[in-house]
């Protein structure tokens, strides 16, 4: 049998020009009074994918989720599952179940009952009831605490009696907004991937809302990042990190250096840039920057070297002083000031144990980055 890793590294139905989306919103808009919550936005997902909506607060996604499930009805434009337009189709209707962030248990109730609420809502008969509930709490591994309420559960058991729930009345589509936010740190991480092998072994397509970057990382196989009611990307995770189509985008996700300057030379995808304080840059990600304009070159910290010495034969290098340091176990980041003022952070991997030299507060210090370590951004 394929292993679910295997499994989702070959999962790539955006590429295939022929495969037809399962989710498309087409030209949606939603309007309170004179705001506009989403604007004028097309997106689409495909079956089985587990997508992310990644964004700040207020910037549309959750308003996006509730549209789709039923909740809110757009002011403008179609939202298409499987092919149906689902203007008029009221939420009950609909093939998708919504999981929030609140979980909205009944405290009444025992883990058993409030996963079978939805089922017997629906009149399904009793004996199936039962038995749709046990897989669930099979599924989730909550078998021995069935008969308990919510307030004798933790958070990691709330979320997955929350879950399971949702997931009892076998929708198409599961829609989570910011589930883990409730979760420790440690439970939030494991949990994550539980939810991917989970996503994998159900077949279903998950569609989560997050302002949590490493959450829609982790977990997703698309991240559509969202601004003001607007998608501004939408590719891989490795895409939107290393090849963000924007300044807005590089800084939303992850940290990142970055430095205006005015393209001297541009052909064959690199590029020559020289910055506000006179340092030229070589990179040969060039994009689609064109020589006589302004343009901004992006580096992650850990593409940055930093060295007490100039590097032989560096090519991208400046100096300055460590401002700042802070050691975070696996790596310690540096926060280097240049000799104009600016602060560059580089992240240096903790490799060995001891570190001999090390650099500290107020040492002179090099930064220096490879040709293909930075991205050039137009806009």
């Amino acid at each position: 049998m394929e292993s679910l890793g295997s499994t989702r590294r070959s999962f790539a139905p955006w590429l295939d020009p022929n495969a037809e989306p399962y989710i498309r919103f087409e030209n949606v808009t939603k309007s309170f009074g004179d705001f506009a919550a989403v604007d004028d936005l097309s997106l689409t997902i495909y079956e089985r994918e587990f997508f992310a909506l990644l964004g700040a607060s207020g910037c549309g996604k959750t308003t996006l989720l509730r549209m789709l499930a039923g909740f809110e009805k757009p002011t403008s434009g179609r939202i298409l599952l499987d092919g149906q337009d689902l203007l008029g189709v009221p939420a009950y209707r609909r093939p998708v179940n919504m999981m929030f962030q609140s979980y909205a248990l009944f405290p009444h109730m025992t883990v058993e009952a409030n996963i079978a609420f939805g089922l017997k809502q629906d009149r399904m008969p009793k004996a199936e009831i039962a038995d749709r509930v046990a897989q669930m709490l099979k599924l989730v591994r909550l078998e021995q605490f069935a008969k308990r309420k919510p307030h004798q559960l933790s958070g990691g058991q709330r979320q997955r009696v929350a879950l399971a729930r949702s997931l009892a009345k076998r929708p198409k589509v599961l829609l989570l907004d910011e589930p883990l936010g409730a979760l420790d740190k440690k439970l939030r991480e494991a949990t994550q991937f539980e939810l991917m092998d989970l996503q994998q072994e159900l077949g279903l397509t998950f569609v989560v809302v997050t302002h949590d970057q490493e959450e829609a990382m982790t977990m997703a196989d698309r991240i559509a990042i969202m601004d003001r009611g607007k998608v501004m990307q939408v590719a891989t995770p490795a895409q939107i990190y290393e090849a963000p189509a924007s300044r807005f985008v590089a800084d939303f996700v992850g940290a990142i250096n970055m430095f205006e300057g005015e393209v001297l030379e541009a052909a064959a995808g690199r590029a020559r840039i020289r910055d506000r304080s006179g340092v030229e840059f070589s990179l040969d990600n060039g994009g689609d920057a064109s020589a006589g304009t302004t343009a901004w070159l992006a580096v992650r910290p850990e593409k940055v070297q930093v060295t007490r010495e100039r590097p032989d034969g560096a090519v991208n290098a400046m100096e300055g002083e460590v401002w700042d340091i802070a050691y975070l176990g696996d790596m310690t980041v540096y926060n280097i000031r240049l000799n104009d003022g600016r602060l560059v952070k580089a992240s240096v991997l903790n490799s060995l144990r001891r570190i001999e030299d090390a650099l500290t507060w107020h040492d002179r210090a090099w930064i220096s980055f490879a040709p293909d370590a930075g991205i050039v951004l137009i806009r």
